[in-house]
């Protein structure tokens, strides 16, 4: 048979505390018993007059009565039984709360509505033809000679079928309507609630990817930044150390080179961390924007943006180094604290400077430039030199002395570089610098990143290659 709405809605939440048998509560199975008894005593005693005008033993109407009445009970688990049963002792003139709870019953289940109809019907039919007859009977035996006009023994029926039939019916329907909307209604919360927590776990996720992009930047950057710097401080002082006594005026000159670059690093360090520390200042003193969100509180949010460009435009000071003079430093560090946007960080025009301090440092380095000057999108310009700086603060480390080759080709929709070095010379005491191993990492992502191809690796005369390709897609 058909379960009733409840039931299914029941049996379909797993974590729904159970009742006994096939309620899904125990209070309502309270109900149901305690209406099943009613109905019950109810037949039961309809029983009587209908064994005294049918001829029948009373204890057998009783009995039967009464067990039409306890069907009731089965009501949410065979709501259509119930309501044949109701049909089934209409002409007895029994069963009025059976009848009533059941067609409540069948129209807030999930019976298909021309069931509900039918059933609907057959009991309005049989409780309209059973009230007809009983009116024409009591009319007949009228003491005081009223005769009722021919309409009224049909229209009092059809009001008495549709009294019983109809608002049990029709509560029946509202009151399954409005459970199956708050079910869907649940249902589009709980849905939303998944999406919203999903939401909530990529957006996190992405946060997360956000952050660890930034450092992996930021760390590019200062490695760019600082390693260059120091390692030429180091080949200066490698240099100061062994001309120390030949030659005094050449050693005052290193040192006052390895006195310039530290103070520039010092400066650039200090004024990277210092980006770090100032985004919780200005976050308590920022402006409003619309929608009740501080400026402040926005840019705090990314220190490490921050910290990344501040690194790029620190880059573009060290190819300036001592050449600026003595406010070189000073000038670099307002650059640095006063906007990145201005700077624009190192470019191709800035190769020569580059190149210039690993001459000084003692480094014979040949710089060759093809094709006509073309103006290149910033962070292809900015890529390529990077890869050329770190090549070079490469063959310092580990191949002190050696002759370089770095050429630069300009072509169009792309930008080409190569810094080769020869096997390092015999004899030729290394600068001593440690080695990472992130320099070549780093190079290969920054140039993925463009889309471009990175090779890298020894050469047949015992040297060493870096070469890449970096489209210009701007």
């Amino acid at each position: 048979m058909t379960e009733t709405g409840e039931s299914v809605g029941a049996r379909d939440q797993g974590d729904a505390p159970r009742g006994p048998l096939w309620w899904t509560r125990r209070r309502s199975a309270v109900l149901d018993v305690v209406l099943a008894l009613a109905s019950g005593a109810e037949c039961a005693a309809q029983g009587v007059p209908f064994a005294r005008d049918a001829g029948v033993p009373v204890g057998l109407s009783v009995a039967l009565g009464a067990l039409a009445g306890l069907a009731l009970v089965l009501r949410r688990r065979w709501p259509i039984a119930v309501v044949l049963v109701a049909i089934a002792v209409t002409p007895a003139q029994m069963g009025f709360l059976l009848g009533t709870v059941g067609l409540y019953t069948l129209a807030a289940s999930e019976v298909p509505r021309r069931i509900i109809g039918l059933l609907a019907g057959m009991q309005g039919l049989g409780t309209l033809v059973v009230s007809a007859m009983e009116l024409q009977r009591n009319v007949g035996r009228d003491d005081y000679g009223y005769d009722p006009p021919a309409w009224f023994v049909p229209l009092v029926s059809v009001l008495m079928s549709l009294g019983v039939t109809a608002p049990p019916v029709l509560l029946g329907l509202y009151a399954g309507a409005r459970r199956r909307l708050v079910e869907s209604l649940r249902e589009r919360a709980d849905g939303l609630e998944r999406e919203l927590s999903l939401l909530a776990d990529r957006a996190e996720e992405r946060a997360e990817w956000a952050r660890n992009e930034e450092r992996t930047r930021i760390a590019r950057e200062m490695h760019d930044v600082v390693a260059h710097r120091v390692s030429l401080m180091v080949v200066h002082a490698a240099a100061l150390q062994a001309v120390a006594r030949k030659d005094p005026e050449k050693a005052s000159r290193n040192a006052a080179l390895i006195g310039d670059m530290g103070r520039q690093a010092l400066t650039e360090l200090r004024t990277m961390l210092g980006v770090l520390r100032a985004h919780e200042g200005k976050s308590t003193g920022s402006a409003q924007v619309p929608g009740g969100v501080s400026a402040g509180s926005v840019e705090s949010e990314r220190p490490l943006a921050r910290v990344a460009e501040v690194a790029e435009v620190a880059a573009a000071a060290v190819v300036r180094g001592p050449a600026e003079g003595p406010g070189g430093p000073a000038e670099s560090a307002e650059g640095l604290a006063g906007g990145s946007e201005e700077s624009g960080g190192p470019c191709l025009r800035e190769l020569d400077a580059l190149v210039g301090q690993s001459r000084a440092a003692g480094m014979p380095v040949e710089l060759s430039v093809e094709g006509e000057v073309r103006s290149y999108a910033r962070r292809v310009e900015q890529t390529a030199y990077r890869v050329i700086q770190e090549a070079l603060t490469n063959v310092h480390k580990h191949a002190a002395g050696a002759r370089t080759r770095v050429r630069l080709a300009r072509r169009a929709g792309e930008v080409a570089v190569l810094v080769e070095n020869e096997a390092p010379t015999e004899g030729v005491r290394g600068a001593g610098l440690p080695s990472g191993g992130n320099g070549l990492v780093g190079m290969r992502e920054r140039v993925a990143a463009l889309g471009g191809g990175f090779v890298s690796g020894p050469t047949e005369a015992g040297g060493f290659r870096v070469s890449a390709v970096i489209p210009d897609r701007g």
